[in-house]
């Protein structure tokens, strides 16, 4: 999916230097500082306040000037400065109380006349100057800082950044508010934090409009927040994303960093400052589509656990090792001509510009013209890939492809999420959606690392094995994508198993923990697909594989099934009914 440079929600950008910036530095384009608020509100009512304040002084100074009268009709000496500005700042202010501290002789009168206008003009242009104000961008970027920064230091609960709110950053934040887990996103374009208003999210978000390229953005939404767990950078900028690598390993180097880019170079800069993981969606399915020509069943199961919830099962692929015609050859297309060529496949190259490839034949030419895939010989190809980056002429040119061969293995790349019901109501074999791809990803790396365990596994499985983990997966959650979760037994997560395996004589097994609370002679619909001791793993463990305290358990299957296993790590007298089959003692 095509991200525009990004970063996210309601409030401000950096507007002026902090303390221990450097002299020189530059204040963020458009971006108001929470500390000019203050300033923004006296230059903007300076020349009111001024026109005020003259108003007063003349209003006042010409009443401390002119002579008053008693009720004899003989003159008395002017209004002191006191009464002065009291009468003056009850009339400027149109309460009016009379004239006091006496009856007003018929040139103060006069004078009293000229002081209502005048006050009433003063009072009219300051009103409607503090009124235009608030409706200032940029006071309201400031006012929506101050309440930003304030809601982001009062988060109590782990969160993470997502920083570029495109297809994938909007694609995270569903997953990421489906479980219950609380994120600060950082974008660029007040149009896509619009969007992002308009979803349903169950969890508090909290946005901020503004750069992630810049550190003072990335502070003000949380970097150095003691419960930030991990900072995503999702924009489809390259720099953007490094820059965000950059200012995380320098402001908080413990804090795991997962960056998007499309460039092998760009990936080796952020690997440069340590930890960062980096995902390239386009070299991941490269890899993803060799896989399903390799071992089609490895392919599916892979598919199948990194849907989304609640999807089906899907048909098994088996990717053809004939001749492939690849449309387009940027980032995408370069990525799976140069796996398929690895692979000692024959690869032809249609791009509209000159190129020198050395293990491919290329055609000069727009996909969408039949004569140009004529020249690609499409008529005996077996594998078509169109990976440009307009969907619809991705569309055409598969379209044409498959009207001249209908029996082509097509492969789609789809680059914008507005587009999926046209590409899903297209007669493709494969879709690439690099927003899907990176987003998975992430949400595997940062909540589930037993989850990337087992699928590095899968991919090197053969697909006998993998067909059977479908099968005991199907027979416990059915067709639909299993729910996947991972537990470590220790105190926190299974206070009640670890309590157990300190005070047995008997081992307890995986087959207690898998059985009902409520009838022990029942299953819960779970797989326990790894185990992970002391960094040794052991695969789709039996009912008979006896459990010690930290172990880490992977599990796939019913939502329902977690929930009963919940109980049963938490619960000792669930516990020891199941393993015993008998009431514990009161």
């Amino acid at each position: 999916m095509s991200d525009q440079p990004s970063s996210s929600g309601q409030g401000a950008q950096t507007a002026s230097n902090r303390p221990g910036d450097s002299p020189g530095a530059r204040p963020s384009p458009g971006a108001i500082a929470t500390s000019s608020v203050p300033y923004l509100l006296m230059r903007r009512l300076r020349a009111p306040l001024m026109t005020l304040i003259t108003i007063y002084a003349i209003s006042v100074g010409g009443f401390t000037l002119i002579a008053g009268v008693d009720e004899s009709g003989a003159a008395t000496p002017p209004m002191s400065f006191f009464h002065a500005f009291y009468f003056v700042s009850y009339t400027a202010t149109t309460i009016g109380f009379g004239e006091l501290p006496g009856a007003f002789s018929n040139a103060q009168r006069m004078w009293a006349t000229v002081v209502i206008y005048l006050s009433v003009t003063g009072w009219t242009y300051t009103l409607l100057t503090l009124l235009s104000m608030f409706q200032d961008r940029n006071f309201l970027r400031a006012i929506a800082a101050i309440r930003f920064e304030r809601r982001v230091a009062r988060i109590s609960e782990p969160f993470y950044l997502v920083l570029g709110c495109g297809d994938t950053g909007q694609r995270l934040a569903r997953v990421f508010d489906r479980m219950a887990t609380r994120f600060v996103v950082v974008e660029k374009s007040a149009a896509r934090l619009e969007e992002l208003d308009l979803e349903d999210f169950r969890t508090d978000m909290l946005a901020l409009n503004g750069d992630a390229s810049e550190p003072q953005a990335l502070i003000r939404a949380g970097l150095r927040h003691p419960m930030c767990r991990g900072a995503l950078a999702l924009t489809n900028d390259d720099d953007a994303n490094l820059a965000v690598v950059t200012a995380a390993r320098l402001l908080n180097p413990s804090l795991p960093v997962i960056a998007r880019t499309h460039s092998v170079e760009t990936a080796a800069l952020m690997q440069s400052f340590g930890k960062s993981l980096v995902i390239n969606p386009f070299e991941a399915f490269a890899e993803h589509l060799m896989l399903a020509m390799r071992a089609p069943g490895c392919y599916r199961l892979f598919d199948w656990l990194t849907a989304p919830q609640d999807s089906a099962l899907g048909k098994e692929h088996e990717p053809p090792r004939g001749a492939w015609i690849v449309c387009g050859y940027g980032r995408f297309g370069r990525a799976v001509a140069d796996r398929l060529a690895a692979e000692g496949i024959k690869v032809r190259i249609v791009d509209p510009s000159p190129l020198m490839v050395s293990h491919s034949e290329v055609i000069t030419g727009d996909g969408t013209e039949s004569a140009v895939l004529e020249l690609a010989e499409v008529r005996s190809a077996e594998g078509l890939v169109v990976g440009t980056e307009h969907d619809l002429r991705n569309l055409a040119i598969a379209s044409l492809a498959q009207s001249m061969n209908p029996k082509l293995f097509t492969v789609l790349r789809q680059n914008d999420a507005a587009n999926g019901v046209l590409f899903r109501n297209f007669r493709a074999d494969l879709v690439m959606r690099p927003s899907e791809i990176v987003a998975d990803e992430c949400v595997a790396r940062l909540t589930s690392p037993l989850m990337l365990r087992f699928l590095n596994t899968v991919r090197r499985e053969r697909d006998a094995w993998a067909d059977e983990v479908i099968h005991q997966l199907r027979k416990r959650s059915g067709a639909r994508t299993p729910t996947t979760w991972s537990v470590r037994l220790d105190d926190e997560q299974a206070p009640a198993v670890v309590e157990r395996i300190a005070g047995l004589d008997r081992p307890l097994t995986m087959g207690d923990l898998l059985r009902e609370p409520d009838d022990r002679h029942g299953r819960i619909e779970a797989l326990a697909l790894l185990v992970l001791r002391g960094g040794r793993e052991t695969l789709l463990p039996n009912d008979d594989f006896a459990l010690d305290a930290g172990d880490e358990i992977l599990f796939a299957g019913r939502g329902r099934a977690r929930r009963h296993m919940a109980i049963t790590l938490n619960n000792p007298r669930v516990l020891h009914y199941l393993c015993t089959g008998r009431e514990p003692p009161r």
